[in-house]
């Protein structure tokens, strides 16, 4: 490819270089990061993406910038508790991934994070499941759904406090088990650093940990791995 050849793949704006190739080098268009973004301009990279690709995803969208986006593209589906917004391509397509990713949460404080995770895993064509609310404060409430954990293809944790759920779910199941501490709990969890160093010393084989609070790069290598 010539280098006038790649430089159509680039949509420049005064505040954006819109990356067209993304779909080739990373497997799935580029993600519009909602945080430090006025409305205005996440609006015009969506409208770049939309038109190149049919449909687009943002993340960390605050309450304006789904506001906008959504009087903007009417047909898009804002998930509040995520804070993300998704456009699918009309139709949308069918799944890709060869298994289930199963999104599992320990609280329902942890819910926001899960939900960006699941959204995104969605958005880069997986199916998706939920199991929530069964973290180790009621370790039973886990043991019951151990079925839906044998399912899964690929499994997302997502935990604050101590962050020890990852660990029990990565000692009942064979599949990769990607773990997401929450910046959830009280002042010694120090805003999640505690449940990402529980994580880091899980003593649990196959057990991958991404930062805190990051839903989103735990369902790209979870889509990833189900892709592979």
């Amino acid at each position: 490819m010539k280098l006038d050849d790649l430089g159509r793949l680039f949509e420049r704006l005064p505040f954006a270089t819109i990356d067209h190739l993304r779909p080739l080098t990373q497997g799935h268009q580029e993600v519009i990061l909602g945080q430090g973004k006025t409305a205005a301009q996440v609006v015009a990279i969506a409208e770049r993406l939309a038109a190149a690709h049919g449909g687009f995803l943002a993340t960390r969208a605050d309450a304006g910038q789904r506001d906008a986006l959504v009087a903007r593209f009417p047909r898009a589906e804002a998930n509040e508790l995520g804070r993300t917004i998704y456009l699918a391509p009309e139709p949308e397509p069918a799944p890709t991934g060869r298994g289930v990713i199963l999104v599992v949460t320990a609280g329902t404080s942890d819910l926001p994070v899960a939900e960006e995770a699941a959204v995104t895993a969605r958005a880069l064509r997986n199916r998706v499941d939920r199991l929530t609310d069964v973290g180790v404060a009621g370790i039973h409430r886990l043991l019951t759904q151990t079925e839906a954990l044998r399912r899964a293809a690929v499994i997302i944790v997502v935990a604050g406090m101590e962050g020890a759920l990852p660990s029990v779910v990565g000692g009942l199941v064979a599949v990769p088990v990607i773990a997401v501490p929450t910046s959830v709990g009280y002042g010694a969890s120090f805003g999640g650093v505690a449940a990402l160093l529980g994580m880091l010393n899980s003593c649990v084989a196959g057990v991958t940990v991404v930062n805190i609070d990051n839903g989103f790069g735990a369902a790209a290598a979870a889509s990833r791995i189900n892709h592979t």
